[in-house]
């Protein structure tokens, strides 16, 4: 879906005191950003209208958190929403950065010298084309790159099955294991399973619809 170019977005997003202005300006050194550097750093790659950060980042004051979008019109929604949650809690968003960043060229923002303790996917863009396949935010050549700055797990959600399974492949080729994987996340959590899980739009959305929620974590071979 075209997203249409809303032009009060930029502008209020520079406002924002938790907005990152210039992500290229940061690398190496985005942990600087927060005034606990030394807490554990989770990013979520393309969040969206921030329904997910929105309730993770709250909820967790014991982590640094960092979303990234590539389009200024969602990534406003995400402010919005993270504002709205942390004045709810009576909280400062002293926990969380949001930056305009295209994943798919990360390498000009972070390196090895950064850290994520933790990496979220939630919902990326199938690219169900042969041809667009490399721009898929598991494909082989994109785990690469995060590999240069995780630091533990990256968690990913998808509704998409051929994405699902064809990512299996690419965490194998990027030299990942697959810690856990479930066909149907909703399932396993009514059935007990400890998967703490914060639903996003999307999420909702292809519920409602019936499909279910894959959801897989890997990790580095070799990493703890």
């Amino acid at each position: 879906m075209r997203i249409r170019h809303k032009p009060w977005a930029k502008p209020e997003l520079e406002k924002c005191p938790f907005y990152v202005l210039h992500p290229e300006e940061n690398k190496g050194k985005w942990n600087e950003l927060f005034d606990e550097p030394s807490k554990p750093v989770y990013v979520e790659l393309g969040c969206g209208k921030g329904g997910f950060i929105s309730q993770a980042a709250p909820a967790h004051p014991e982590i640094n958190f960092i979303a990234m979008d590539i389009k200024n019109e969602m990534l406003v929604l995400a402010k919005r929403k993270l504002e709205a949650a942390y004045e709810s809690e009576g909280k400062a968003p002293g926990n969380v950065r949001i930056a305009i960043q295209n994943i798919e060229r990360l390498e000009l923002a972070w390196d090895e010298n950064d850290r994520a303790d933790r990496i979220y996917i939630n919902f990326c863009n199938p690219w169900p084309k042969a041809k667009h396949k490399k721009r898929r935010l598991t494909h082989t050549r994109q785990l690469m790159n995060y590999k240069k700055f995780l630091r533990g797990e990256i968690w990913f959600k998808t509704d998409d099955d051929e994405l699902f399974e064809e990512s299996f492949e690419y965490f194998a080729e990027a030299g990942f294991r697959i810690k856990f994987k479930t066909y149907d996340l909703h399932g396993d959590i009514a059935a007990g399973a400890d998967i703490e899980n914060f639903v996003t739009e999307h999420e909702k959305m292809f519920s409602e619809e019936g499909k279910k929620i894959k959801f897989l974590i890997a990790e580095p071979i070799g990493e703890n």
